[in-house]
């Protein structure tokens, strides 16, 4: 239990780094573009809605007080949310002559190529971690819920006592 719980709590940090990252990222083109059609940014408003939407639910499932693994659903849907962000975010990136999305070397550089590489990174970075944080709540649960079935279907024999 010790290590499941230190395993969520390290993937929880890792979705709100990831998405505040994006966030920060997506946020600067916004800002740079602000006086374009928002019709001709929907895909970055887009990435940058479910940045803030995974941003303020890795917090609140970051409180202590939280059944963390019970919230498996929330993390299956901003994994979902995520791929298709990453996706619009890397269909932008193909005419752009950056070259494969894939090839991640020099994302820490100033240019546009590096920019959008390395947002893109993080925004598969981030639904990857929201995947695992799902696969880890759903293997959690049925554990329990297996647990609690043995307990229940289980006999006692007429000459044991319950105590």
């Amino acid at each position: 239990m010790l290590l499941e719980d230190l395993l969520s709590l390290l993937l929880r940090i890792g979705e709100l780094a990831f998405s505040a990252t994006v966030a920060g990222l997506t946020g600067e083109y916004l800002h740079s573009t602000r006086g374009a059609s928002a019709w001709s940014r929907k895909r970055f408003i887009y990435t940058e809605v479910i940045a803030g939407i995974s941003i303020l639910f890795s917090l609140l499932f970051l409180l202590p007080f939280t059944a963390s693994f019970i919230h498996y659903p929330v993390d299956f849907l901003l994994f979902i949310a995520w791929m298709i962000a990453f996706g619009l975010l890397a269909n932008f990136i193909g005419p752009l002559n950056c070259g494969s999305v894939w090839n991640w070397h020099g994302i820490t550089g100033q240019s546009t190529c590096s920019k959008w590489k390395a947002d893109i990174a993080f925004c598969f970075l981030a639904s990857i971690f929201f995947l695992v944080s799902a696969l880890l709540g759903i293997y959690y649960v049925h554990r329990r819920e297996r647990a609690i079935a043995d307990k229940t279907t289980r006999r006692r024999r007429w000459y044991r006592s319950r105590y």
